[in-house]
């Protein structure tokens, strides 16, 4: 039992600490899973509460994980761990059922899992926990109380501040499609003997009043006394996606930009604001700013959002807006605003409206790219 009661604390120690930390690498895409559900289960009024408690939540993983494999706390640990085991063992045995939202976030975007593949995880998790749970009289404290509760404290502060640094800056670590150094074309294309999305193709025709359901193998195509009601298809299996698969920016008035800007040979600047409203005034306008210095100096600038075009006509600068899914846009970066650098297609910068360069940094690197210089790949300042 004892070998069992280890071998559990590493498990569930291991695990909560990796969702955990993946979570607060990337606290903005929690709180988009946690609208997508509020969305899901007509919640929408919560919505408010979609960053606090992605932090709650990834604090809580995180910190229950670490007492239970270091034994600070362990007791703490153990019955924090088995309330979200509570909580989200029936909960995503719901969520396999109904399927609102088909990735679950429970690893972030680090790891996708379908919600049937999360529930077996937690069922094999929560075993682990309930092994945990009736050894906890035999816990023992390592050093005094005080003392661990402390140690404690302070890593919980240390991992809240380390979330709100991703937040603020960018995820440390990008484990988005349009990562910085990726070619944005070669990540839409389908490689070739993938597998492809499988429908079922129903036809309802209508006979002297009789309506009837035929398949694309045995349809009525040359009876005449069939008349077609209408046609029905249904995904039966899920076929290969490419990891860009929604790239698409149109002008305002609907024009497609998409090729004008993956082929520009030329620097391109995209800022991109999901939704204006929502931006900081002194943020959009310091982005504004930066625009119109591109523009001046010979570099595209693009602000990429899905705002309505009420709103857009607000900010109207004489900057090039464009339309763009906003699914799309929470993908390509974390920060509203945020801003992308490309180069013949390729991401060779990425910032938030907090660590973005500055507008001469970027008349810069045009002019050494002008002279022949090596562009590398940029990541910060």
């Amino acid at each position: 039992m004892k070998i069992l009661r280890s071998l559990s604390r590493i498990i569930i120690g291991i695990v909560f600490i990796f969702s955990g930390t993946v979570k607060a690498i990337d606290p903005l895409g929690s709180a988009y899973k946690f609208h997508d559900y509020f969305q899901a289960f007509n919640i929408g009024f919560l919505d408010s509460l979609c960053l606090p408690l992605a932090i709650l939540l990834c604090t809580a993983e995180f910190i229950g994980g670490f007492a239970v494999l270091t034994g600070f706390r362990q007791k703490t640990g153990i019955w924090i761990v088995m309330i979200l085991m509570a909580i989200f063992t029936p909960l995503t045995f719901i969520l396999a059922l109904t399927n609102p939202v088909s990735d679950c976030g429970c690893f972030g975007d680090a790891i996708h899992l379908t919600n049937w593949q999360t529930f077996g995880k937690n069922i094999i998790l929560i075993a682990f926990a309930i092994v945990l749970y009736t050894g906890k009289k035999q816990v023992k404290n390592i050093f005094s109380a005080f003392n661990e509760w402390i140690v404690t404290t302070v890593v919980i502060f240390l991992f809240i501040l380390f979330s709100l640094f991703n937040l603020r800056y960018l995820p440390v670590i990008d484990f988005l499609p349009y990562k910085t150094g990726v070619r944005i074309a070669d990540k839409m294309v389908i490689p070739e003997g993938m597998p492809v999305d499988q429908y079922e193709t129903t036809f309802i025709y209508e006979k002297e009043g009789i309506r009837k359901e035929f398949s694309l193998s045995d349809y009525p195509a040359n009876d005449t006394l069939w008349k077609f009601i209408e046609q029905r298809s249904v995904l039966i299996k899920k076929g290969y996606q490419p990891p860009i698969h929604d790239f698409s920016i149109s002008r305002m008035n609907g024009a497609d930009l998409t090729q004008e800007i993956l082929s520009y040979p030329g620097f391109s600047v995209l800022m991109v604001s999901k939704k204006l409203s929502e931006a900081g005034k002194n943020h959009l306008a310091e982005g504004f700013d930066l625009g119109s210095y591109c523009a001046a100096g010979g570099i595209k600038f693009y602000i990429l959002t899905a705002s309505g075009t009420d709103e857009v006509k607000k900010h109207d600068n004489g900057l090039q807006f464009c339309s763009a899914d906003e699914t799309t846009l929470k993908s390509m970066v974390r920060a509203n605003p945020g801003f992308l650098l490309i180069k013949d297609g390729v991401i060779i910068g990425k910032w938030s409206w907090a660590n973005v360069p500055s507008k001469e940094w970027f008349r810069k690197q045009k002019s050494k790219d002008c002279t022949g210089n090596n562009l590398k790949i940029l990541n910060d300042l």
